[in-house]
C-alpha cells in the first residue's frame, strides 16, 4: 500500500465526555503519523458546508446541529492505506453494529454520538482537508 492521508474528526459527543486523550492514544497505537490537529467549533453554516452531500437527507439538521453543538478536534492522519485503515479502526457507524476493539463500538453511544468522523474515498478526503486545513491555516 502506498502513504496516504485521510482526514478524521474527533466529534462534540467524545469531547464533551473528555475522550480526546483515549482518542489520540487509540490513533498512535493505530500507527498513524498525526501530520496536522487544531481544535475549533463550527458554526452550523460550516458543519452545513461540510457535510452538503447529505442536504437532502432527513437527518442533515440534526446533523448540523450535532456537529455545532460543540468543540471538535480535526486531524491530517498518514499512514499506508489511511483512509481504509482510519474507517477500520473507527469502525462501523452504528456502534452496536461495529466490531469490538474499534473506537465506535467501544466508545460510542449512538449512530449519532459514535466519537469519530473519517472520509470515505480519497475525493472526500481532499474535498475535507481543504476546507478544514487551508494554506493559511
Amino acid at each position: 500500500m502506498a502513504i496516504e492521508r485521510t482526514f478524521a474528526i474527533i466529534k462534540p459527543d467524545a469531547v464533551s465526555r473528555s475522550l480526546q486523550g483515549e482518542i489520540f492514544s487509540w490513533i498512535h497505537k493505530a500507527g498513524f503519523k498525526i501530520v496536522a490537529v487544531k481544535s475549533m467549533r463550527l458554526t452550523k453554516e460550516e458543519a452545513g458546508g461540510f457535510y452538503a452531500v447529505h442536504k437532502a437527507r432527513p437527518f442533515f439538521g440534526e446533523l448540523t446541529d450535532f456537529m455545532s453543538s460543540g468543540k471538535i478536534f480535526v486531524m491530517v492522519l498518514e499512514a499506508d492505506g489511511a483512509i481504509t485503515k482510519w474507517r477500520d479502526t473507527m469502525g462501523a457507524t452504528d456502534p452496536k453494529k461495529a466490531a469490538p476493539g474499534t473506537i465506535r463500538h467501544d466508545l460510542g453511544t449512538s449512530i449519532g454520538n459514535n466519537c469519530t468522523h473519517g472520509s470515505d474515498a480519497p475525493d472526500t478526503a481532499a474535498f475535507e482537508l481543504g476546507i478544514s486545513f487551508r494554506a493559511s491555516s
